[in-house]
């Protein structure tokens, strides 16, 4: 599959990355299929969480035999130094390894929380006094929602952080508040050389009354050809390094393989996507 390096880290990243999302209500045999199609498809990063269900349990026992060949990115959702502190701890623990090469607030969707995550006695300190001791060595931030990209354009302004995970889709760029703020991201992004990694490429619409035939919260397109446009539209963006393969192990084939026939999209092309997307419920509101 093909890389892309990522921001300064100087990692080159598989440009789809294994979503450790996809693992949260599954069995061990299911995980470690799944984990064993990404190593053989090239993939050579996973993102995972302490909030994915059984993630974390069931990736430790097989990433033991495979630590060397990815990058290890976990997140917190805790937002007060102890707290994150512990959750660190347990991640190393059931991850079996004994550093991340990124740690991330993870799912920062107001901005009352990124206030507490950077307060006196907050998340950062964890994560500032996990890289002064080895355990990661890069930090950054994830989120959800409208205000995603406007959260993290003031959290760089307040750290020099390392990456940034966001969600982008033709449905987000149709509102054009969240594409004004998602570019002028990409834009500093690009200027600071800060890794981009992009969440949601895939999704659809809110599942409303519908049967939830997938584990994601979301309805994820499942077709091919929408797979490969959400795939191409995502990393077509300026400064886009990777996207996260969605949250669900059927759907991981699909995404892998357009991967792999990623090719870039045309603005024509782009503003259709967006100008279609209208049609659909978008899942932030």
């Amino acid at each position: 599959m093909q890389t892309r390096r990522l921001g300064h880290t100087g990692h080159h990243s598989s440009i789809v990355i294994f979503g450790g999302a996809a693992l949260g209500r599954v069995t061990q045999d299911d995980a470690n299929q799944a984990l064993d199609l990404a190593l053989a498809a090239g993939i050579n990063h996973i993102d995972i969480a302490p909030s994915y269900g059984l993630a974390e349990t069931l990736t430790g026992p097989w990433l033991k035999n495979h630590r060397e060949k990815f990058f290890l990115g976990c997140k917190t959702t805790e937002r007060g130094r102890d707290g994150a502190w512990a959750e660190l701890e347990k991640s190393l623990r059931l991850l079996h390894t004994d550093k991340l090469e990124l740690h991330q607030l993870h799912a920062v969707t107001r901005f009352d929380e990124l206030d507490a995550a950077f307060a006196p006695g907050g998340a950062m300190e964890t994560l500032q006094e996990a890289r002064e001791q080895g355990l990661t060595r890069w930090l950054g931030i994830t989120g959800h929602g409208l205000e995603a990209a406007a959260i993290q354009l003031e959290a760089l302004r307040r750290f020099d952080l390392d990456s940034v995970m966001f969600p982008i889709n033709p449905v987000l760029y149709a509102n054009a508040q969240y594409r004004h703020d998602a570019e002028e991201l990409l834009r500093v992004c690009q200027e600071r050389d800060v890794a981009v990694m992009i969440i949601k490429s895939i999704a659809k619409e809110p599942w409303g009354n519908r049967e939830q035939t997938y584990h994601t919260w979301y309805e994820p397109f499942d077709m091919d050809e929408k797979i490969q446009q959400g795939v191409d539209f995502a990393l077509s963006q300026p400064g886009v390094a990777v996207i996260a393969a969605a949250g669900d192990t059927r759907l991981l084939p699909k995404v892998v393989a357009a991967g792999n026939h990623f090719s870039p999209m045309s603005d024509d092309i782009q503003a259709e996507l967006i100008m279609q997307a209208q049609q659909l419920e978008p899942l932030f509101v």
